[in-house]
């Protein structure tokens, strides 16, 4: 008696035929094939739906910081400032000096600052396609998991120490920096040259839909290494969040010395001499390649901490609310970081690097 009769012998529910090793192959093959399709698609959606959820996000904070300005004389805060006390926001401005008169004291950053000293507001500065929602605080206090692998605090307190000072005025974790020349920093008191930082009124910024307002910040994929300095030492474990894009420097130099000595052009009745960097490769000044150097052509301070961080583009919050995605190198050749250097004294409209654009 073959298989077949045998069949016909049973009740139906009685006689399954199961998969040949031959069909189960060919059924795993399928399975396999149309893995490979989706997967590369539901990566490109998962990455779409990063980019605009931080595109969101950077919205918030500009209307946010809007509100912040409406309250307060139109001025954009500071991107930070030395605390006065160890807690709280008061500042003065005869502390803002070349360094922390008060160490312990740490920053009073402007995430916090545009929502009126709430921490609760946190996730308004993350972005989900970077590491942790964004970088720590620069000084992040008692919470373990408010520190990246490595980082020390400016007291150089090692991840772990019991004491809670000391901890920024700053949200837990920011994607985003302003741009530091309408964001100013913190030497309204002294600086290294014969400028000051000074507090800018957001009236004052010449055509607001092509002047970038803030940025994500680029994202090594190594504990932030794109924000440390690159001076070596225990600075290396420091992670600069606190700090704005600087997209200017002085005759291509981002040091303070240079920025804040800048010259006038000969005669002395000309803007300073702040500009764009050249973007010819023969110039070698800025290229994508160095993005990750955190030194070379991009130096410390400058536009390595702009990110890139989608497929090699990044989302650019404008003054007037409105986000762009777009390369580094194209709002240089564009000119949006805008045509004045705002947050610094002096007449300091910005010419164009001789070789670019």
């Amino acid at each position: 008696m073959n298989i077949t009769e045998l069949c016909r012998m049973q009740p139906p529910d009685k006689c399954k035929r199961g998969f040949t090793l031959i069909e189960l192959l060919v059924v795993i093959a399928i399975i396999a094939l149309l893995i490979g399709i989706l997967l590369p698609s539901l990566g490109k959606a998962r990455a779409t739906a990063q980019q605009i959820a931080a595109a969101a996000n950077e919205r918030g904070v500009a209307q946010a910081n809007a509100a912040y300005n409406s309250s307060n004389k139109d001025y954009i805060p500071p991107s930070y400032v030395y605390g006065a006390e160890k807690t709280g926001f008061k500042w003065s401005a005869q502390d803002q000096q070349t360094s922390n008169p008060t160490a312990v004291n740490g920053y009073v950053h402007w995430s916090m600052a545009i929502f009126d000293g709430d921490s609760t507001a946190g996730e308004a500065f993350e972005s989900p396609a970077v590491t942790n929602g964004g970088a720590p605080r620069t000084n992040p206090g008692s919470n373990p998991d408010d520190w990246e692998p490595a980082q020390r605090d400016e007291l150089s307190q090692r991840q772990g120490s019991n004491s809670a000072l000391p901890q920024d005025r700053q949200l837990a974790r920011v994607a985003f920096a302003g741009n530091g020349a309408i964001f100013p920093r913190n030497k309204f008191g002294s600086a290294p040259g014969s400028r000051l930082n000074r507090l800018v009124k957001d009236s004052e910024i010449w055509n607001a839909s092509k002047t970038i307002l803030l940025c994500e910040i680029y994202d090594s994929g190594f504990s932030w290494e794109s924000l440390r300095p690159p001076s070596g030492g225990d600075d290396a474990f420091l992670i600069k969040s606190h700090r704005p894009v600087q997209p200017f420097g002085a005759d291509g130099d981002y040091s303070d010395t240079a920025i804040y000595n800048a010259p006038s052009y000969p005669g002395g009745n000309g803007p300073a001499r702040y500009r764009y960097q050249s973007t010819d490769p023969d110039d070698g000044e800025l290229t994508e390649k160095d993005k990750d150097k955190g030194d070379g052509s991009m130096l410390e301070r400058g536009l390595d901490m702009a990110g890139q961080t989608h497929s090699g583009k990044g989302n650019f919050c404008f003054v007037d609310g409105h986000v762009e995605t777009m390369t580094t190198i194209e709002t240089v050749e564009k000119r949006l970081w805008g045509d004045k250097y705002y947050s610094i004294t002096g007449d300091n409209r910005i010419e164009k690097a001789s070789r670019s654009n």
